[in-house]
């Protein structure tokens, strides 16, 4: 579709750009009926016989922070096909210099939401869209394992996924401040207001504990069998990570690798493709005892204090299991205040711990729980968000 449709008659203008923000919505830009608005009072002031104008224009109204202006870029490529009259002009007014660079892997959604047959016929919004899943299907989906799904599927959850309750659990610490609910006594600042009163202490303040969210840290396995299910749990840490500040992620197979700082891209689809590119050993093998141990010498005292919660995502098939692996695994268990290991394998009924690896870590956890769908991924928000139960060191639960 050329932008040279946007001259008159206006329907045609108004058509386009509610078009346009319709499919920046569904690549995830947060576009509102206002700034659509804005958008075409915008384009009736300006020569849109030049494509430089009218992009700068719509970039100006459309995007509102930084990491969208990337996908902004390619959405316009994509939905405004530039015409043949206009090639004369693209060197006189050239497009930004972001607009003409490969779009990263964090536009691929771009092309998915133009794909959607709302996008082809200009269609309902996209909530209506997302309305169309039936309630069967809905729990069909909850259920369904990740490494069986279909590309649409994995996308709906990771949707799904990006909309969940976070944990929010709160670790009361040794600080206090100001709360008229507080158990403790303010001295200072009651003596300090008595002075308006000569003296006479009529306004008594208190004291309370001051909470903040738990540390997270989680290890997770990407071996060759580990993968598919990894990929999609760093979409649920990415979604922490944009809530919570401390939050530390490290990924294992042959090697420990720190992703935290790449984790921490705004884009969902860019933090993943920054892990891609600093982990070396994806889908390879697995070293779980050496990788711990790597976390315990280099990683433990910094990222472990203040009452941690470690989960640590795993199948425990390790390769050369032996007594250095439940060491590592003992003392990464006395190191945080909480160890929940995350067993794909759980999904099957019969699952029974006979591997040599797993036989020597599951001693050594809090909770034991599954991670290969949808359901199980809400389960374990409901964990976190909880208070850790009494004597949880002693307590293994295994959640089929």
């Amino acid at each position: 579709m050329a932008i040279d449709h946007l001259n008159p008659p206006t329907g045609q203008m108004a058509d386009n750009v509610v078009g346009f923000a319709r499919a920046l919505r569904a690549a995830g830009l947060p576009v509102g009926p206002g700034s659509v608005i804005d958008a075409m009072n915008a384009l009736q002031v300006i020569d849109i016989g030049k494509r430089g104008d009218v992009y700068t224009t719509l970039e100006s109204i459309f995007v509102k922070r930084h990491e969208h202006a990337l996908i902004f870029a390619q959405a316009f490529d994509l939905f405004f096909r530039a015409a043949d009259e206009w090639k004369h002009m693209l060197d006189s007014v050239p497009l930004p210099d972001h607009a003409k660079k490969k779009p990263p892997p964090a536009a691929r959604r771009v092309q998915e939401a133009m794909a959607q047959p709302a996008m082809r016929e200009e269609m309902p919004q996209t909530q209506e869209q997302e309305l169309r899943l039936s309630v069967s299907d809905q729990e069909i989906l909850q259920k369904k394992d990740f490494a069986q799904m279909s590309a649409a599927e994995i996308a709906q959850v990771i949707r799904a996924i990006a909309k969940m309750n976070l944990p929010q659990a709160e670790l009361v610490t040794r600080r206090h401040r100001p709360d008229p609910r507080g158990l403790r006594l303010d001295m200072r600042r009651t003596l300090r207001r008595s002075l308006r009163t000569s003296g006479e202490i009529i306004d008594i303040r208190k004291l309370g504990r001051i909470e903040k969210p738990a540390p997270i840290v989680a290890l997770l396995d990407i071996s060759g069998s580990m993968s598919e299910y990894t990929r999609l749990f760093l979409h649920f840490l990415h979604a922490i990570t944009d809530h919570r500040k401390r939050v530390s992620v490290f990924l294992f197979g042959t090697r420990l690798t720190n992703v935290t700082r790449a984790l921490r891209a705004k884009d969902p689809d860019e933090a993943l493709a920054s892990c891609s590119q600093t982990v070396e050993d994806w889908a390879g093998g697995t070293r779980i005892a050496t990788s711990l141990h790597s976390f315990n010498k280099l990683w433990a005292r910094r990222v472990l204090g203040q009452g941690a919660l470690v989960l640590l995502i795993s199948d425990g098939l390790e390769r050369e299991a032996d007594d250095k692996l439940a060491f590592e695994m003992d003392r990464l268990h006395r190191s945080c205040r909480r160890l929940i290991w995350l067993n794909p394998l759980l999904r099957y009924s019969g699952f029974e711990a006979k591997a040599q690896g797993i036989k020597m870590m599951l001693p050594h956890v809090d909770e034991f729980r599954p991670v290969h769908n949808l359901s199980s991924i809400e389960g374990l928000v409901e964990a976190l968000s909880a208070p850790p139960p009494p004597h949880h060191r002693s307590l293994i639960r295994s959640v089929a």
